[in-house]
């Protein structure tokens, strides 16, 4: 015999009341709230050398640039989400009635791990893309010197670039900068 498993809808107003008690992160999803998977070292230290990177290249720039702590509202899909990284023009766009909840990322990078990549490429891929100013999204390999670099052609079109070598260089177009690899892997045991 099959149990069925019941899932409880709340509201964006529930989901951020709760959000601003819990000591985890989730995401929350068309009513669906998701525990966000807790992270490695390695993880941790490859969204730290990312963003440390892009804070260097942007610096002086109309750019803000986030760690996972800051939350992402994407209203048209009716998601709330925690990008490893992500990089923001001035000035910040929030939600209506929040100082928390950014809308206006133009570039997201989320660092692969097993449980989370499939997402990462697809489902949540697709949600990044219906928020009109996100022009780039990065995703990035754990184990081994690996990133994707999608890009935004036009409004129903992206083009991918793999990235395998370290000293490979990442042109970003929507900030105008370069990041190296070397830079992004730096002291990460592969």
């Amino acid at each position: 015999m099959a149990t069925e498993t019941l899932v409880k809808i709340i509201s964006p107003e529930e989901y951020l009341a709760q959000e601003e008690q819990s000591t985890d992160r989730h995401e929350y999803i068309n009513g669906e709230i998701r525990l966000m998977a807790g992270g490695t070292p390695k993880h941790s230290q490859l969204s730290g050398n990312l963003f440390f990177a892009l804070k260097l290249a942007l610096k002086k720039r109309p750019y803000l640039v986030f760690l996972a702590d800051q939350r992402l509202w994407i209203p048209s899909q009716q998601i709330y989400t925690y990008p490893d990284v992500m990089v923001v023009s001035k000035p910040l766009a929030m939600q209506e009635g929040r100082k928390d909840t950014i809308l206006n990322a133009c570039l997201v990078a989320e660092v692969l791990s097993n449980s989370t990549k499939n997402y990462d490429r697809s489902e949540k891929f697709h949600y990044y893309r219906s928020i009109p100013e996100f022009k780039e999204y990065l995703l990035i390999e754990q184990d081994r010197i690996y990133v994707e670099h999608y890009v935004r052609v036009d409004a129903k079109k992206w083009s991918l670039t793999e990235y395998t070598e370290i000293e490979d260089v990442i042109s970003l177009g929507s900030v105008d900068s370069e990041i190296a690899l070397v830079d992004i892997y730096e002291d990460i045991d592969l």
